[in-house]
Formats: C-alpha cells, structure tokens, sequence
C-alpha cells in the first residue's frame, strides 16, 4: 500500500555537498515544472534504479530487434489477429512479478489521471453530456481486465467526441469565461501496490519495462492498433492546448514534448515517447490540481 511506504528514504537523510551535488537531490528539490510529490519521489527512486543503468541499453537493442521482425511478419501475413486476454494477464503477470513497485506505482497511477484529465475537459467543454472515462484501476490486478486498450479507446473516442462538438458548437469558447471552471474530475487517484512480497525479483525499471513489453504488445495486436496506440502518444500536445483553450493559459505548453500527431513517430521510439507521456500527464494533473488548490483557498 502506498501509505506504508514512504518514497523520500535514503535520498533525502542524506546531507547536501555543495562541491560533489548529487543530481537526484537536486532534482528532488527543483519545482520548475510542479508534479505530485510522492509519484516524482517514485519517479527519482526508478531513475536511480540499477537495470536502468546496466540493462536498459541492452534491452532496447533486443526489444527493437524483434519489434523489427515482429512488425515486418504483421505486414507479410495475409490476416490479421489480436490476443487483448493474454496481452492484459500478462501484462498483469510480468508488472507483478518483475517490475519494481516503484515503478508499478506510476503505470497504475497513470490510467487514474488519464481519467482524471479527460473527464475534467468534458466537464468545462463543448459538451458536457460525453460520456465520460471510468477507467480508474487501483490495483496491478485491475490491469488484466483489459485496462490498456480500453485506456486507447477512450483517449481516441473522447478527441472523436470533443472535436464532434466543437464543431456542433463553434461559440462555446466564448462562453466559457463568464462561468467558473468545474474542477470535481480533479481528485486524489488511489493506488493500493504491495512494496513488500518478492521485493528480490521485481527490479526491472519503467523504462527497460516499457521496452520489453512493447514487443508483446506489438504481437498481441493487429498493425493498425499498434500504430495507433503509438500514435495516441503524440496527443499529448492536443490535450495540452484543450487544456490551455479552457484556462486561458498557454504559457506551459511548452513543456509538452510529444508534439505533431500529422508526423508519426516511428514505433521504435514508443517505449521513451510512453515515458515522456506519462511525465506530461502527471505534470497536466499537477497543473489542473494546483489551479483547483487556489479557488479553493
């Protein structure tokens, strides 16, 4: 659980040296670009993370090799499949056994903001009456239940949804200044991960995580839908001027790095454009949580 284990151990006991810094501490204590607490903690103690250093190299060269060939036999075969159960159990199997808790932490805490974000620009859109996300897993397990692709499927229909209404009402901008933005969607994301069973296996960082499993999932989906969760990556500058259409604020934008959806990134960079997405989600929740903060007060 996270309540039983703080993030901010051995990094921040230690005494500041002025002549030798140490550039997780420094980072630790910079808030140029603010984010939750305790998930950048988590954040720092993955980047600090031995695989990280010794096997994320490694591991990127085998996982591109074999996305190579993997997505060449898609291309060659005369039908398509997909497996979304095994994908997802998997998933579920790997992110339980393997990968550190730390990591864990941040790609079920993910989803939540995803939810989270989405549900906030409906709430002050064009249209209030899109159905909104119901994505929020608390737990490893709830990722089994097809959590990733329903995550794809909500982000593309919900742009479908949103542009549809803009166009239907091409003067809701104008009228959202006269009212008060509706921050209910912005709440506290539980996450219920256990740091303590088989603490000796589960040491693979997000990033070298990230990596392998994309192999997977390119397999366990059909071409298109693996171009298209690659895809959905680079969104991240759409919603980022949704968000800034709605605040009035565009000052920020430029911190969103997975940018220009019309020029595909190839799908050998998914595993680091995944990464940045999800610091650009926890920086858009931040953002959205620290303007709820000042009406509030």
């Amino acid at each position: 659980m996270e309540s039983q284990n703080s993030p901010t151990g051995r990094l921040w006991q230690q005494s500041y040296d002025r002549k030798n810094p140490n550039t997780w501490q420094v980072l630790g204590q910079e808030q140029a670009i603010p984010l939750d607490a305790i998930a950048k903690a988590y954040m720092l103690e993955d980047l600090q993370n031995w695989t990280r250093r010794y096997l994320l190299f490694p591991i990127k060269i085998i996982a591109n090799l074999a996305l190579g060939l993997i997505m060449t036999l898609k291309r060659l075969l005369p039908f398509q499949f997909n497996l979304y159960g095994l994908m997802h159990h998997s998933a579920a199997f790997f992110l339980q056994y393997f990968v550190s808790p730390e990591a864990c932490y941040l790609i079920v805490r993910h989803l939540g903001l995803g939810s989270n974000i989405i549900n906030f620009l409906i709430d002050n859109g064009p249209d209030p009456t899109i159905a909104k996300s119901q994505l929020y897993p608390h737990t490893i397990a709830d990722l089994a239940h097809n959590a990733f692709l329903e995550h794809d499927l909500i982000l593309y229909n919900f742009v479908w949804d949103y542009s549809q209404a803009q166009q239907a009402n091409p003067n809701w901008l104008a009228q959202v200044p006269a009212k008060a933005l509706n921050y209910d969607s912005i709440q506290p994301v539980k996450v219920e991960i256990d740091f303590a069973n088989w603490r000796w296996l589960r040491i693979l960082d997000l990033e070298s995580a990230i990596e392998l499993f994309k192999v997977f999932y390119s397999f366990c989906l059909t071409k298109d839908e693996f171009e298209r969760a690659v895809l959905s990556l680079q969104l991240d500058e759409n919603f980022g001027v949704y968000i800034s259409q709605i605040t009035g604020d565009y000052d920020w934008n430029h911190v969103i790095t997975n940018r220009h959806p019309l020029i595909p990134n190839s799908p050998f960079n998914a595993a680091r454009d995944l990464f940045l997405h999800g610091l650009v989600t926890e920086y858009l929740h931040r953002y959205l949580e620290l303007k709820k903060l000042r009406i509030e007060n």
